[in-house]
């Protein structure tokens, strides 16, 4: 009985835990852009803590519009440029003149949380998500200059390993900047490459800058009881994988080294992120800001090598784009797998995955792994569990007889408490015996919890018949259905409470609780009802062997 309060108490807090986070998230009050300390940069274009040097001789006024061309900000008075239109075998790209700002990314693999036969959409106008790049500096070409786009090949053929494409700006002061985008085979990875080509007669020493742009909408698909985070992150070896929410950056509270040698900076949402990735021991500086067009950025800011009169540099951030596939990650930069989010027992959640993908390995189906990890997870534990039920068989059986104490003391509860406690005693029952078995699992419960509901692998997943999608809603609820029987059925196997209150509470229990699981992903609810099932036959078998002992306690 007090087993079954305690998992019924750590049901309602977890219950409560995501419902008040839900709300928090969209009630939490926010600040005007103008309060921000980043509001009064120019518009869409960061600035280094030191300054760059202007090169010399340079009397022309900024290449850049006055109006702002990033993603979701009305440009009427920019000039209109090319759109430049990519295909690969992972991506289906725009690339557009003005500013040569990747504006649109679709990832082919990956289909869209709404509309099963469409590509997702990364970067795009429903997010005003892109990504930008350009130099820092008067009369530099960046994220607001109309480039011009280079004749080449627009698709990644058959037996192309990479496909390249170029756009060039030249100022009317001699500095010129090619932009030059490498997208390769099977590959995330994008290279992102400012060629800066110095015409003037003097040395020329500027930065470049790398920055995503995105409103703070959580992306489709995520409901009040499966809600992630959706934001800014960066990673160094001093600080470790850090996040940034937009709230913090609208304050202006933000703690994240700001100068680094390592590390990178990213956007995060369910299931999919977008980094730059700069090069180890590449000096770089981090930002983030809310610009006033309502957008967030969060970007990087590297310094040029000083360029010789007649001379040229080459400033390239690889920036990945793509699925938080664990393996992709691991290989695309130290700690970018980070990004993951497996809640606060990561510690735990990270051998769960690693064993559920063996599972994987071994059956081909992620339905059949969550059972086999369920399964072996319930004999991992058998030891604790079968204590907990044992201690709630004894508790069955002494029930009428706490009963008859509980009628017999009715009118006085010191001396009730005490009769109690002399059963106990007698019976060698400890009342709370079966609560620390259950205490012990509750965090492998949760960090499998968050497991389930961060892994893409399980998105768009079929298991079998009707479900289609381990990540998403069961479309005819079989699965809280049975979920509920579930609960239904422990509830009648555990011990009725003496008090008449307290019996109608714990009968109603299940019905109340079952009503989350409705809106719980297909993977999570597959996952409860294996162990639920798992439960009652183990229960049914301690059960089973004190139920022989009846008559022996009967006489006492």
């Amino acid at each position: 009985m007090e087993t079954q309060r305690l998992i019924l108490l750590f049901v309602f807090c977890f219950s409560v835990f995501l419902l008040w986070d839900a709300w928090e998230k969209d009630k939490r009050p926010k600040v005007a852009p103008a309060n921000s300390p980043t509001a009064s940069l120019p518009a869409g274009v960061p600035s280094p803590s030191s300054p760059p040097k202007a090169h010399a001789g340079s009397t022309s006024a900024p290449i850049a519009d006055k109006a702002a061309a990033v993603p979701g900000a009305t440009a009427t008075a920019a000039p209109k440029g090319e759109v430049v239109t990519i295909t690969t075998d992972l991506f289906s790209a725009e690339i557009d003149a003005l500013g040569g700002t990747l504006r649109r990314l679709e990832l082919l693999k990956h289909m869209d949380a709404k509309e099963a036969n469409k590509p997702l959409v990364l970067f795009g106008p429903e997010h005003s998500y892109g990504a930008q790049s350009g130099l820092i500096g008067e009369g530099l070409p960046n994220h607001r200059t109309l480039y011009r786009v280079l004749p080449g090949e627009r698709s990644l053929g058959a037996g192309s390993a990479a496909l390249e494409v170029r756009m060039l700006a030249e100022s009317g002061n001699g500095v010129s900047v090619e932009k030059v985008y490498v997208f390769r085979r099977d590959s995330y990875l994008v290279e992102v490459a400012l060629e800066v080509k110095n015409g003037t007669a003097q040395p020329l020493a500027t930065h470049a800058y790398f920055q995503l742009v995105r409103d703070d909408k959580a992306p489709a698909g995520e409901t009040a009881m499966m809600q992630t985070y959706t934001g800014a992150a960066v990673y160094t070896i001093e600080k470790n994988f850090q996040k940034i929410e937009y709230s913090a950056i609208e304050k202006g509270k933000t703690d994240y080294p700001r100068q680094a040698s390592d590390g990178w900076i990213a956007m995060v949402q369910h299931y999919f992120v977008a980094a730059w990735l700069p090069a180890d021991k590449l000096a770089r500086e981090y930002y983030t800001k809310k610009q006033p067009d309502g957008l967030y950025a969060a970007g990087l800011i590297v310094a040029t090598p000083t360029i010789e009169p007649g001379a040229s540099a080459r400033i390239a951030v690889p920036l990945f784009s793509g699925p938080q596939e664990q393996q992709r990650l691991r290989t695309a930069a130290p700690g970018l797998d980070l990004v993951v989010d497996f809640g606060w027992l990561t510690i735990i959640a990270w051998p769960l995955f690693w064993v559920l993908e063996k599972f994987h390995e071994l059956s081909g189906n992620w339905g059949v792994a969550i059972i086999l990890l369920t399964v072996s997870l319930k004999l991992l534990f058998f030891p604790l569990s079968a204590a907990s039920y044992k201690s709630m068989a004894k508790m069955k059986l002494i029930t009428p007889r706490l009963t008859k104490l509980r009628e017999m003391y009715a009118n006085d509860r010191a001396r009730q408490n005490q009769a109690m406690m002399e059963l106990y005693k007698t019976e060698k029952i400890n009342p709370l015996g079966g609560c620390f078995p259950v205490v012990v699992q509750i965090p492998v419960f949760i960090a499998l919890y968050w497991t389930l509901l961060a892994a893409i692998e399980l998105r768009h997943a079929p298991f079998i018949l009707w479900i289609k999608d381990l990540s998403a809603l069961d479309p005819y609820y079989v699965l809280p259905v049975l979920m509920t029987i579930t609960m239904i059925l422990q509830t009648r196997m555990n011990p009725t409470p003496p008090d008449p209150v307290q019996a109608k509470v714990m009968a109603t229990m299940p019905y109340i609780f079952s009503v989350f699981f409705f809106f719980f992903p297909a993977g999570l609810v597959l996952y409860w009802l294996v162990n639920n099932i798992l439960s009652i036959l183990q229960q049914w078998q301690i059960q089973r062997m004190f139920d022989r002992d009846k008559p022996a306690h009967a006489k006492r």
